[in-house]
C-alpha cells in the first residue's frame, strides 16, 4: 500500500513547491521577469516534447489541454476582464480541462498518430472551436448554463470556479487518484496532481500570477511522471513488477564484499505453456515473482528473463541465502494452480479472468535454483553469477525441485 501511496509524493511535493514560490513570484528582478509568462509555456513544451518523443498519447493529450488553458488565460484572463468573453473562457478552462483529464484517465495508452490519437485530439479541437464560437457568437445562454449554481452551500459559493467545474473537479481528481491506485500508474498519479493544480489555479485566478504558476506546476508533474513511467519500463518488469535484468546488472556494480547471488527457473515450463497455455503461464510467473519478492533477508528478486529470476543477497553468507530460498521453493511446490475450463466463455473470461469458474484440475509447478556466493573463488559479481548458473544446471540435472550450492 505504501508503494501506491508513494505515487503521490512527486505531484503532492510540485504543488507545495508552487504554494511557497506563488507569492514571491513578484519579487524575480527585472532581468527575470519574463518567466513569469514564459517560464509555464516553457514547461508546457517540454512536457510536451516528452510526451511526443515518448509517444504517450495520454500525457501528450493532457498537455494539450493544459497548454489550451493556458492560452486562453494570457489572451482574454491575465488582464483581469470580467466581459462575456472572458467569463465564456474562464467557464471552458473550468469545465473542459477537469473533463478532458479524466476522459484521459479512463483510457488506455493508444499512442499518437493513431486514430484514436486522432479522436482525442480532435475532441480537444472542437472545445476550443466550441468555446470560440459560443464566445464569439454571444450564445448567452450556454455561459449562463455554466455558471447555474447546483448546491446552495456556501463551501461551493466561496469559490470563482462555477458550481460545475468544481463538481468536475473533484470527479476528476477522484476518478485519476482510484485509476493511479488500481493500475500503480505514474501517469495517472500525474494526471490526479494535474487537476488539484489547475484547481488551484483556477481558484487564485484573480491573483497575480497564480494561474501561471500552477498551470505551469502541472504541466511540470506531467513531466516528471512520464521520467518516472520511462524509468520503470526501463528498469521494470511489466508482466511480474520486479526489476529487470537492467536494474539486476547495475546491483550487480555496486555489491559489497559479502553477497550471494541465486539464479531460479522454472521447471518445465516451456511444456506449462505448451499445454496449459500462455495465459496461465503468466499467472504462474507472477505468482513465483511474487513469492520471490518476499524471501527475506535482504534478498531482492530479479526477472533475468523467460521464465529465470535472480535473487540478490546483500551482505548475507550463503547459509542464510539457501534456508530463504528453500523456503520459497518449497511454498511454491505447495501452491495449486488452478486449470480453467478451455470452454469458458469469452465474455467470462474477460470479466473475470481469475475466477474460480469452471476449473476442471489443478497443477503444480516448481523451482529450481542455484547459489553461490563472493569468495576466493569467485571474487567478483560475474564469477558468482557463472557459479549460480553452474549450480543452477546441476539442480536441473539432479531432478529438478531442489536448490543446489
Amino acid at each position: 500500500m505504501l508503494a501506491r501511496v508513494w505515487l503521490f509524493f512527486t505531484p503532492a511535493l510540485a504543488i507545495g513547491a508552487a504554494t511557497l514560490l506563488a507569492p514571491r513570484v513578484e519579487l524575480l528582478p527585472p532581468t527575470l521577469a519574463g518567466l513569469k509568462s514564459w517560464g509555464p509555456l516553457l514547461l508546457i513544451l517540454l512536457a510536451g516534447t516528452l510526451a511526443f518523443g515518448f509517444n504517450r498519447g495520454r500525457a501528450l493529450f493532457a498537455v494539450a489541454t493544459l497548454a489550451a488553458a493556458f492560452a486562453g488565460y494570457e489572451l482574454f484572463l491575465s488582464a483581469g476582464q470580467t466581459d462575456f468573453t472572458a467569463r465564456t473562457v474562464y467557464a471552458a478552462i473550468c469545465i473542459f480541462v477537469p473533463l478532458d483529464l479524466l476522459a484521459l484517465s479512463q483510457l488506455r495508452e493508444r499512442g499518437i498518430f493513431t486514430l484514436y490519437g486522432i479522436r482525442r485530439g480532435g475532441s480537444i479541437a472542437l472545445q476550443i472551436l466550441l468555446t470560440a464560437w459560443v464566445a464569439s457568437d454571444h450564445a448567452a445562454q450556454f455561459t449562463q448554463f455554466a455558471y447555474m449554481p447546483l448546491f446552495d452551500t456556501p463551501a461551493f459559493a466561496s469559490s470563482p470556479i462555477p458550481q460545475l467545474g468544481q463538481l468536475l473537479l473533484l470527479l476528476g481528481a477522484s476518478a485519476c487518484g482510484v485509476m493511479s491506485l488500481m493500475k500503480r500508474s505514474t501517469l495517472d498519479a500525474g494526471l490526479t496532481g494535474a487537476l488539484a493544480a489547475l484547481g488551484v489555479a483556477c481558484d487564485g485566478v484573480a491573483n497575480p500570477h497564480v494561474f501561471q504558476v500552477f498551470v505551469g506546476t502541472a504541466a511540470l508533474i506531467v513531466t516528471a511522471t512520464l521520467l518516472q513511467d520511462a524509468f520503470r519500463l526501463a528498469f521494470q518488469d511489466e508482466l511480474t513488477g520486479l526489476p529487470s535484468r537492467r536494474a539486476f546488472n547495475e546491483r550487480l556494480l555496486a555489491l559489497g564484499h559479502r553477497y550471494a547471488i541465486a539464479m531460479v527457473d522454472v521447471d518445465h515450463f516451456k511444456g506449462f505453456n505448451d499445454q496449459h497455455g500462455h495465459e496461465l503461464g503468466d499467472q504462474v510467473l507472477k505468482m513465483i515473482a511474487a513469492r520471490l519478492a518476499r524471501v527475506g533477508g535482504g534478498g531482492r528478486a530479479y526477472r533475468y528473463g523467460g521464465e529465470e529470476f535472480a535473487v540478490v543477497f546483500a551482505g548475507r553468507s550463503l547459509g542464510d541465502a539457501v534456508r530463504r530460498l528453500e523456503a520459497v521453493r518449497r511454498e511454491i511446490e505447495d501452491y495449486r494452480v488452478a486449470v480453467r475450463a478451455p470452454d469458458r466463455p469469452p465474455s467470462e473470461r474477460r470479466a473475470h479472468p481469475r475466477s474460480p469458474a469452471r476449473p476442471i484440475a489443478t497443477v503444480s509447478v516448481t523451482i529450481s535454483a542455484g547459489i553461490a556466493e563472493r569468495n576466493e573463488r569467485n571474487p567478483t559479481a560475474q564469477a558468482v553469477l557463472q557459479a549460480a548458473d553452474k549450480a543452477l544446471y546441476r539442480a536441473k540435472g539432479k531432478g529438478r525441485n531442489q536448490t543446489c550450492w
